[in-house]
């Protein structure tokens, strides 16, 4: 190989590295647990429930504008009903949820959602694939989101609807039980997320979340 042929195999080298497309580096946004909502709304034949949960950790990596994973987990423990003004009966609601014919937070204090896949249908639009667990048991899940990042920011709205009998949960389900009349429960739940994430190492004021 003569010097010129030499002198140019460098000089495409150097041309093809000055070429190469930069690789978007994993950016992480975590959640802000006190601005994140979490409800839950449950029905029965004579009306229906609902309340909150708490957020106990979270976060979201990106790649780009590209969403390709996340992992939350939902404190249990921390279950809230707020339709029942009565004190009594809100509180006996409540410790029904928590016990082992609902949730059993006793032994499973927390639930984890996973999220495995995301993929856009639309301006912030998105379906997300992934598995969550409840009571120790996980189950694939897969509902629309809307997404948005601003800056150092990151909200997403979603509702998932749970069929809670695949998590054992069959207390009052018609699917199991009969002649329940009108104490039959509903087998789906629904949950409402309303997330707020911010990328990691900054911060979030609660004035410029709307």
């Amino acid at each position: 190989m003569n010097f010129r042929t030499i002198l140019l195999s460098a000089s495409v080298a150097v041309l093809s590295l000055g070429f190469t497309p930069n690789t978007p580096k994993a950016v992480e946004y975590k959640a802000d647990k006190q601005q994140t909502k979490i409800t839950w709304l449950g029905k029965k034949v004579t009306g229906e429930h609902n309340g909150s949960i708490s957020l106990a950790d979270g976060k979201l990596t990106t790649k780009g504008n590209t969403i390709t994973g996340g992992i939350f987990t939902i404190d249990m423990t921390s279950i809230t009903n707020a339709d029942l003004t009565d004190a009594g009966y809100n509180q006996k609601l409540v410790g029904h949820l928590k016990s082992d014919d609902f949730f059993g937070t006793e032994k499973y204090p927390t639930s984890t959602l996973v999220l495995t896949k995301v993929t856009p249908t639309g301006k912030n639009q998105y379906k997300v694939t992934g598995d969550l667990t409840i009571k120790g048991i996980k189950k694939p899940v897969e509902f629309p989101a809307t997404i948005t990042m601003d800056g150092n920011q990151l909200r997403g709205k979603a509702k998932l609807v749970v069929d809670r009998t695949k998590y054992d949960i069959r207390y009052g389900s018609g699917s199991f039980f009969d002649n329940l009349g009108d104490k039959a429960i509903n087998n789906d739940f629904e949950l409402t997320i309303d997330l707020v994430a911010v990328k990691a190492g900054n911060t979030v004021s609660t004035a410029s979340v709307k």
